[in-house]
């Protein structure tokens, strides 16, 4: 893939069912924090308000999801279903992604 200027162009890189994925998560940040602005940052989808605050990149197996922050405690039980590494969570295209929990880490990275 070249380099994307643009979210539309970074997702119509895609096969459609990940197409689909990466739109509702973008729908999905957008609705929770509507003043976050869309850049394109290390190559991916990232929301920023002073400052990015999350990224977002499709791999061969999974949906990478890069909050900065693993949350709050809640939020830390929740990501151990999940496999990730510092600071990232793997959702797995074989397993329903969770939408509403990306919406809590992104309410908790830009409060």
């Amino acid at each position: 893939m070249n380099k994307p200027k643009t979210f539309d162009e970074y997702i119509a890189y895609f096969p459609e069912y990940i197409q689909n994925i990466l739109s509702q998560i973008r729908m999905t940040i957008k609705q929770t924090v509507p003043v976050a602005e869309e850049e394109i940052s290390y190559g991916m989808p990232s929301f920023k308000l002073k400052g990015n605050q999350v990224w977002f990149a499709a791999n061969s197996k999974h949906i990478g999801f890069y909050p900065k922050v693993n949350g709050t405690d809640a939020l830390k039980k929740e990501l151990l279903k999940y496999k990730g590494t510092k600071g990232s969570v793997h959702f797995p295209y074989d397993k329903p992604i969770p939408y509403e929990l990306i919406s809590e880490m992104v309410k908790f990275r830009f409060s």
